[in-house]
């Protein structure tokens, strides 16, 4: 697989990553031994960035990823994030980024993880509470002392990401970024990380799974899918995102590769400085996902999909609140 590299200080990864939130909540199901399986073959096939969080599970899907690459940490270039707390039971207690719960959420990412050094971490949700300098200041503290390697940043605004950055080098912003969710083209988001050199890791680059086709009906969803809840999916948003992905379909068809495939290749075409980290938890879809490496998308093909598909298409907030998203 060919490699990008994200921001200045020149972070190299493989130019599709793996998002491994879904290997242990939100999509429903799952089991673990698939997932760890997936992890390992993702890193056959080339990929290199493995996604993670403390507040995934919460907290299982650190210890996860952390098993899963024990014998081939080398290979991996690993991020997680904080800053979303939660309990034990899964509840939510609000967002943090005061200096001391940074530390002590890295502390605790690392022995989760079972290594000595994170690859890039991030701030999963800026808190408007604490000066971003302050919190950023507490990460660079990290870097100074092996801990850390690259920082990054998380569904933050334009001004927030000059100000973080200033205080030390960002890597990486990651931002949701598809066919559907292209507001980082509008919002200045995208055109602030390239004026300064940040890499863009893009995340949910399949809409949740809504751009592969797979869901036909609400009822496709799991009960335990969080995607019930997401405005998008549901009443009358549901069949009018559900046209735009037949559109989709077809000049996937036409293609000769699949709707995933399509999407996929979309968001690498935004950019060197793209990086989409597709999520999974079966072999099956990561080999699928991995095959958009190969898909080239023409101009004219790149035209009839903007055509189908132009910004602000999709109907439906991204999110219940929106009130935690691009602060």
């Amino acid at each position: 697989m060919k490699h990008r590299t994200l921001g200045k200080p020149g972070l190299d990864v493989a130019e599709i990553g793996l998002g491994c939130m879904g290997m242990s909540e939100f999509y429903g199901a799952a089991d673990e031994t698939e997932s760890i399986e997936t992890i390992h073959r993702a890193l056959d096939l080339g990929v290199t960035l493995l996604d993670t969080a403390d507040m995934y599970g919460p907290f299982t899907n650190e210890k996860l990823v952390g098993r899963a690459i024990r014998e081939r940490r080398d290979q991996v270039v690993l991020a997680t994030k904080f800053g979303n707390v939660r309990g034990a039971n899964g509840q939510y207690l609000g967002i943090r980024g005061d200096p001391e719960y940074v530390r002590q959420a890295c502390d605790a990412s690392l022995e989760r993880l079972g290594v000595d050094h994170i690859d890039l971490y991030y701030q999963h949700r800026v808190d408007t509470k604490v000066p971003i300098e302050e919190t950023v200041g507490a990460m660079a503290e990290l870097v100074k002392v092996g801990k850390v390697r690259h920082l990054g940043l998380s569904e933050a605004a334009p001004e927030t990401i000059r100000r973080a950055h200033a205080t030390h080098p960002i890597t990486a912003l990651q931002t949701e970024y598809s066919l559907w969710t292209r507001d980082v083209e509008e919002n200045g988001v995208l055109a602030t990380v390239r004026e300064l050199g940040i890499g863009f890791v893009a995340y949910s680059p399949l809409g949740r799974g809504f751009l592969t086709g797979e869901y036909k009906s609400f009822d496709d969803l799991p009960a335990d899918d969080f995607r019930r809840r997401n405005p998008r999916f549901q009443g009358e948003n549901f069949q009018k995102n559900l046209d735009l992905v037949a559109a989709v379909e077809q000049i996937a068809e036409v293609k000769g590769v699949t709707p995933a495939q399509l999407a996929l290749a979309w968001v690498l075409s935004r950019g060197g400085d793209v990086v989409p980290i597709p999520g999974t938890k079966r072999v099956k879809r990561l080999e699928e996902n991995v095959g958009a490496a190969d898909v080239v998308l023409s101009e004219s093909v790149l035209a009839e999909i903007d055509a189908v598909f132009p910004v602000g298409a999709a109907s439906g907030t991204r999110y219940p609140d929106m009130s935690t998203v691009n602060r």
